[in-house]
């Protein structure tokens, strides 16, 4: 094998070329291929560490590259700073199951609340006067 072969072979392992993929560029034996990435490091974690970071291996909120743990869930964010402000910019993304509308006993008026089945007041103003009107 000659060094151009050679440096051929590494830089198409660089590009996440397969081991058949280079035998039949170069037209040498898958085999031969094999042998010498493995003996110079070009297996499996070459590929990986030589591949450019894909749009979903960033921060969604800063950019930075992520460090995924194997057989976890897919990262999204660097940090729990980056995500709180994320979807502190993006509320629409929020997908809201749990919004019931009422009517407020004490002005009227209709509102929506997120989470809570139970709630009678559209504000802490009109819970105040309606317990002051209970008391008088």
């Amino acid at each position: 094998m000659t060094s151009m072969q050679k440096q051929r072979i590494e830089f198409l392992r660089g590009r996440g070329e397969s081991y058949a993929a280079i035998a039949h560029t170069l037209d040498i034996s898958e085999n031969t291929i094999k042998s010498y990435c493995r003996r110079n490091g070009l297996g499996a974690s070459y590929i990986e560490d030589h591949q450019p970071a894909k749009v979903d291996e960033v921060c969604a909120n800063c950019g930075r590259l992520l460090m995924h743990t194997p057989d976890a869930k897919r990262k999204r964010f660097c940090s729990d700073k980056c995500r709180m402000a994320w979807w502190a910019k993006h509320p629409e993304a929020v997908k809201r199951k749990a919004v019931y509308h009422f009517i407020c006993p004490a002005c009227g008026t209709e509102f929506k609340a997120y989470g809570n089945a139970k709630r009678k007041y559209c504000s802490r103003a009109c819970a105040s006067s309606a317990r002051r009107a209970c008391h008088e």
